[in-house]
């Protein structure tokens, strides 16, 4: 590290040359935080935090920040690459004073979850100072962000999503950040931040100064260092996509079927839980993690879920009690799997393998931080081996198989204990319909002209039956014998009509009937036709008939 610092001396061509050249940088093992420059306040801190050694990103990056250098840092997950930017910039922070809705600083993160947690470094490592700190991210109150944004914020920390919309409503201004820090900017591409991103920039002044941190440098993170950055010193301490050697990588074969797999986690996490002290189960989809975290409470084992469909009040309760041990075993999708600071987790299970291969290298990030030792697992079936590939070609290592390869899987033919449950919107499969109702305990539907001993239920069934259900029938069955009377009333009304219109007719009618006629004749009433009026029948005034007869 002192040679680094010397370092600066050189002229600037040289001195860039050297930078970008170099691929590791390392600390020596005497150097200490007292030796990378920080303010006495800021040294306080770390002590009482119980660090006295910077990791290699920490000592290659924070000398460099604290002469307001552009940094391009790449580290792999767990490498301490937060503490290499809070550090020095409260160290910076420590001369001026933020205006209200223009903050000094800017800490751009692409989840809730990360964005919380550099909220927590700053007050962890700023206890003794007194900076105003904000977080903006989504499922929170705009009105609570607007009155930290109108004190004046030493510290915005912020989703770039949330970050516009506060922009949109004029209650902020970002043409006073000094430093700008864009971390995990590969989760920034594959969430599709980077236009986001580079709106914020345009809003930023061009003198600012820029930290930029990845654990991966795909050829488009790249450029987007080259349209960021200016003249931009390069902190790499291992090789980019690169997994942590500390970490025992396992494949474990599995059937393809959905109970084949969680059957295969179950038995591999009973095997693994003498030596387990806690894991992350990591799914593709959000619709896995929660048939996975149902099944797992079926079979009485402590875990809890995390997706991004989740409140995030829940979501935070649930990091909570994970981080406290009060949770085991967490499921969760990949929005655990970048930058969340949990430092003791043993193990890793990947249920899904990942389709994109960065991912990997993320999720098994999360066991052996810090120097410990960790291990993971990843359940692979046959149609998983182009995404193996993939990942072993990124790391440049072979993964070794846990009990055997792929080539002795066998296709399961009978289903678990467990029925198969299908998520929201899945086709039925077919030949699976009775099973599936009587797996789920339905009856089937009861025949129209069924016996009456066979619409009885069973004297258990009905004995099971709740008393509302009881109620419900019973009410049903008083309103469907009204209206069996009702329709038996009609009926007979019906049928003296009939016999009514086939009656003898009356004395003085003596139209014909016509046969098969149900309409009654017009002058059924007893009319009188030698009257010559047509209409009255009886009830004809006796004036009109004397005029009729004249």
């Amino acid at each position: 590290m002192l040679a680094a610092t010397d370092a600066v001396a050189l002229p600037r061509t040289s001195q860039r040359q050297q930078h970008l050249s170099s691929d590791t940088t390392t600390a020596p093992e005497a150097l200490t935080f007292s030796d990378l420059g920080l303010s006495p306040k800021v040294l306080s801190a770390v002590t009482d935090a119980g660090y006295t050694q910077p990791t290699p990103i920490q000592a290659g990056a924070i000398p460099h920040a604290l002469l307001g250098k552009d940094i391009l840092g790449i580290a792999q997950t767990g490498t301490g690459k937060t503490a290499s930017f809070v550090l020095p910039m409260l160290t910076r922070l420590e001369k001026g004073r933020a205006r209200a809705r223009m903050p000094r600083t800017l800490i751009l993160e692409p989840t809730r979850e990360l964005a919380a947690q550099v909220e927590e470094n700053f007050i962890r490592y700023g206890k003794n100072h007194k900076l105003n700190i904000a977080l903006l991210i989504g499922g929170v109150s705009f009105d609570e962000q607007d009155k930290k944004l109108e004190r004046g914020a030493d510290v915005l920390i912020a989703t770039p999503g949330r970050l516009l919309d506060h922009r949109e409503r004029g209650k902020l201004l970002l043409n006073g950040v000094e430093i700008l820090v864009i971390d995990e900017a590969d989760r920034m591409l594959d969430m599709g931040f980077i236009p986001d991103i580079e709106r914020i920039c345009e809003m930023i002044p061009f003198t600012r100064q820029t930290l930029f941190f990845s654990a991966t440098m795909p050829p488009e993170i790249t450029k987007l260092t080259e349209k960021f950055l200016h003249a931009p010193v390069r902190v790499e301490v291992s090789k980019a996509a690169s997994a942590a050697t500390n970490i025992i990588q396992r494949l474990v074969k599995s059937g393809s079927k959905p109970w084949d797999k969680r059957e295969t986690l179950r038995n591999l996490m009973k095997a693994e839980d003498a030596e387990l002290k806690n894991a992350i189960i990591f799914c593709n989809r959000k619709v896995e993690v929660s048939e996975l975290f149902r099944s797992l409470l079926k079979y009485d084992f402590d875990a809890g879920a995390l997706h991004g469909d989740m409140d995030q009040r829940a979501r935070m309760q649930m990091l909570a009690n994970f981080r406290d041990g009060k949770l085991r075993y967490l499921v969760a999708s990949d929005v655990a799997a970048r930058g969340l600071d949990i430092p003791d987790v043993s193990h890793v299970f990947n249920y899904d393998v990942p389709i994109h291969a960065e991912d990997y290298v993320h999720r098994i990030g999360r066991t052996g931080r810090a120097g410990r030792s960790g291990k993971s697992f990843t359940i692979a079936t046959k149609s998983d081996t182009k995404y193996i590939d993939a990942i072993e070609r990124l790391i440049g290592n072979k993964i070794e198989w846990h009990d055997g390869d792929l080539s002795t899987v066998v296709a399961s033919e009978s289903s678990e204990d467990e029925a198969p449950r299908r998520g929201r919107g899945a086709p039925r499969r077919a030949g699976r319909k009775d099973e599936d109702r009587k797996d789920r305990g339905e009856r089937k539907p009861r025949e129209r002209h069924a016996k009456p001993s066979d619409e009885a239920p069973a004297d258990a069934a009905r004995e099971e039956q709740p008393v509302v259900a009881e109620a419900a029938v019973a009410d049903i069955g008083e309103r469907r014998q009204r209206k069996e009377a009702i329709r038996s009333e009609n009926s007979e009304r019906k049928v003296s009509d009939r016999n009514n219109e086939n009656r003898a007719p009356e004395r003085g009618d003596t139209r014909p009937q016509r046969a098969g006629n149900s309409r009654p004749a017009r002058n059924n009433r007893g009319g009188d036709d030698n009257d010559g009026t047509v209409g009255f029948g009886d009830d004809m005034p006796a004036f009109m008939k004397i005029v009729a007869k004249v």
